[in-house]
This record gives structure tokens, sequence and C-alpha cells, in this order.
């Protein structure tokens, strides 16, 4: 599909997704109930070849396998998907590809899929329309295998097809949390000035960053589990930090996130799905040197949160009509950095460094789409009273702990990475304060983006202003 074909039908899809909302909010209305509930689960192999191109070069082993994975929750409405995926980044055309062929695959809509990454570092990247211009500039295939995306994408749609042959009814939700002890650090550390003195990486060896504070993170992963009478049917997790221990060497892997997952999968004997929360300036640098052996201790350190989490659920009884999924379409504004001519002129200029070239083409895809009125779709599914927020970009914390504070008697949860056009987002602050992840290389959106985003999260979670 062309660029231009693709931002005409995502424009077509976008405006019979907001004629379908109630007149005067652009939230969905309640879904009405369409019979008991039940869900299906996938679990399908979306490890790249060798040779493939990961986030920063090429795979050239697999330390562990890589997966997308999920649910299909049926009987509220039309089903909802929710998808997860170990790779780095999904974007602009790429999620919409993704989330239209899930679509068709579990007989719903677009607007009720879900797709989000993990952000594993030695992961691939996704975003089609940014593929088709390096093409056309002579660059394909540098940085993003299209082909082996879209085999993974009909492995996924297959899986989802079969698997709502084996649907489970679900009586009863569970909630529970735990606090993970040292993994979690903030990113960004400020100086007397208010301005970004450190900037602490993933990883690092410098002993001034091991000893600064934590900062600003949410400590507590969340689980949410769905039930059937006594017997778990899935565990859904939810945890804000970027999951690198060591990478950028092409050594594939799901990463410390990602093996703590699959450990208490096979413990519980329950299939589990991990989502990273808004992490965007997150990290375990403060914990974390970057050797191999330090990945051990990360995820024996996750996945002792992840068992207490389990230990602290406590369950309900979910009704088909306490089950909701809103919708809310935002305009997020786009940087005055993104400018296309110069992205033209870096993208066209065979002795500039690829990485460059190849974030020249995400920001046109980005601009383009904004451009052409195409709105990001920010999502809510309210399950009981646990709502788990759908969000885009490399998402700041503060947004995840804000969302939190809005329900404060509720059990709120966020799953960040989800369209990955926007890159890193901040809040309006931040981008006055420096440092990497407000940098124009790194984040495509315009400070005033925290209040558009923090508008579209109040109407999803029905807060009065």
């Amino acid at each position: 599909m062309s660029v231009k074909r693709f931002l005409a039908a995502a424009v077509a899809a976008a405006c019979l997704m907001v004629s379908a909302h109630v007149a005067d909010s652009p939230v969905a209305a309640a879904d009405k109930s369409s019979g008991p509930l039940r869900v299906a689960t996938f679990d399908v192999d979306a490890t790249p070849p060798l040779g493939s191109p990961v986030a920063y070069t090429r795979a050239r082993k697999i330390d562990d396998p890589l997966s997308a994975r999920g649910i299909i929750l049926l009987g509220a409405g039309d089903p909802i998907v929710l998808c997860a995926v170990d790779w780095i980044g999904i974007g602009n055309s790429g999620h919409q590809i993704w989330r239209e062929q899930l679509a068709e695959a579990a007989g719903t809509t677009p607007d009720r899929v879900a797709v989000h990454v993990l952000h594993q570092h030695d992961g691939p990247r996704c975003d089609f329309s940014a593929e088709e211009l390096l093409t056309a500039v002579g660059a394909g295939n540098l940085k993003f295998d299209a082909v082996f995306a879209r085999q993974t994408i009909k492995r996924v749609s297959e899986a989802i097809r079969a698997s709502l042959d084996k649907t489970q009814p679900i009586t009863h939700i569970g909630v529970g949390q735990a606090k993970v002890e040292k993994v979690a650090s903030n990113r960004r550390i400020l100086g007397p000035d208010g301005k970004v003195q450190y900037v602490r990486p993933s990883s690092s060896r410098n002993p001034i960053l091991f000893e600064l504070p934590e900062g600003l993170v949410d400590p507590y992963v969340k689980i949410v589990s769905l039930w059937n009478g006594e017997q778990p049917v899935v565990c859904l997790s939810y945890y804000a930090c970027h999951p690198q221990s060591y990478y950028g060497k092409g050594d594939v892997t799901c990463e410390f996130i990602g093996i703590a997952r699959n450990q208490r999968q096979e413990e519980l004997k329950v299939p589990h799905v991990h989502f990273n929360g808004a992490g965007g300036n997150v990290a375990a640098g403060k914990y974390n040197d970057g050797m191999p052996e330090t990945r051990k201790v990360l995820t024996s350190r996750f996945h002792d949160g992840l068992r207490r989490a389990w230990e602290a659920t406590k369950k309900q009884p979910l009704p088909t009509d306490a089950v909701e999924w809103r919708v809310a379409p935002v305009d997020v504004p786009v940087r005055d950095t993104v400018v296309e001519s110069k992205l033209m002129e870096t993208l066209k200029d065979e002795t500039a460094d690829i990485g460059d070239r190849a974030r020249a083409a995400t920001k046109l895809s980005f601009l383009h789409r904004r451009k052409e009125g195409i709105p990001i779709e920010l999502a809510c599914l309210k399950l009981g009273d646990a709502y788990i927020l759908h969000m885009p970009g490399e998402l700041f914390v503060e947004y995840q702990l804000a969302a939190q504070k809005l329900r404060p008697d509720d059990f709120v949860c966020m799953a960040a990475y989800g369209d990955y056009g926007t890159g890193y987002i901040g809040t309006e602050i931040a981008y006055s304060q420096g440092g990497y992840e407000t940098g124009p290389n790194v984040s495509n959106t315009a400070p005033h983006v925290e209040k558009v985003l923090m508008d579209g999260v109040k109407r999803l979670l029905q807060v009065k202003e």
C-alpha cells in the first residue's frame, strides 16, 4: 500500500470510528451486553531471522525468542483485542495495519484493538510507511524488515482465528500489586537550576549515577487476572520501565521483563501477557552496570514482584455489564522542529547516516498522518473497578501517576508504547528542562501534548473537571 493510499484509508476509518461515538462526546458509548463473557488467548513467535535489522544493528544470534501474545475478550459488544509484542516499536502505518489485520481476524473493528510493544532494544521496528519512503530512495531493508513484519502479522491473525474456537468463560476478575525493588529509576536528574544535569541511561558504570536517588517512578507492578470460577484463565501485568539490561549488539532477547514473564507463565501454567507502562523516562540505570550477569539479577527482582503481586490478588465477580471499551481520538500536536523540507533533504542524502535517514522517514510518516488529520486513538478497558488505559509512544511516568490520581479508589493500569510514531512524549515542563528524551531527534510532539493527552485520559476515565 502506498503512503498516500494508507493515509486516505486511515482518514476514512477514523471518520467512521468518530461517527460511531455519541454526538456530544469523543468517547465511545458503553457497549451493550451481547452474551456471557469469554476470553481466548494467543501466543505467536515473533523472533526475527538472523541478519534481519533490529533496533541498532542486525540480528546476530537469538538469546531467547520473542513473542506476540494477547487476549480476545468476547461478550461485551464486538470483540476486544489486546496484543503485546516483544519488539522495540510499531508505529504509523505499521501500527494501523497491525490493528486492521488483527481486527479482521477477531471479527471486530480496528478501534477495538490495542497493539503495544515491550520496547526491547534488540527487537525489530515496524513502520511500513517509513520503509516505503526509505525504499523509494534506495535505502530499503536497512532498518525495517517489512516482509518479516507482515509474516508475523499473518501468523498472529491466524492464531487469533484459531483461538476463537477455544474460548473460556470468565466469571471473575482479580487485581493485585506489589513493589518491585531495585529495578526502576528515573533517567532525568535535575540540577539546582531545574534543568537536566544528568541523563541516566538504561545501563551505566558511572558511580555518580548509581549514588543519585531513584527519582520519580511508579514502583508497583500491577496484575489483572481473569478467572473461570476458581481457575485462573489469563494474567495481564503492567510495569513502567525500559526493559534493557545489556543490548545493542544484535543478540535478540525478550530481556529481563520478558524472561520473568515467561518464568511466571511456566510456574502458574496460566498464559501471561505483559505490557510496558509509561516508562519513557524510567529505566534500570541506577541498578544496572550493563554486565550480562546483571540481567539475571534484574530478572529475579522483577519475577519476585510479579510473584508477590499475584499472591496479593483479590477477586470479585465480573458481570458482562461491568465491561466497557472506550475510545478517545486525540489530535496530538506535532513539534515545530518536524519540518518536511529538512526531513526530505536528510532522507535523500545518500551520504547521511542510515539511522538519521530512517529517523527522518519515521518523522515524515508521523507528520503526513497529522497533516491529513488522522488522530491517535487512546482507549480504556473497564473491567468492574479496574481501568486499563492504552496510550501511544514512549510516555513519561508522570502520565501514569496522574491517571491513578484521577481515580484513587480504583485499580488503574496503563499500557504505553502503542503507536510509536510519536517517539518520546514528555510532560509540558520537561521540554524546557533539556535532556535526551525531549530532544528534537527522539520526540515528535509539541510541549502542549500533555494537555491533549490528559484531557483524553479524563474522558476515558469519565472524570469531571
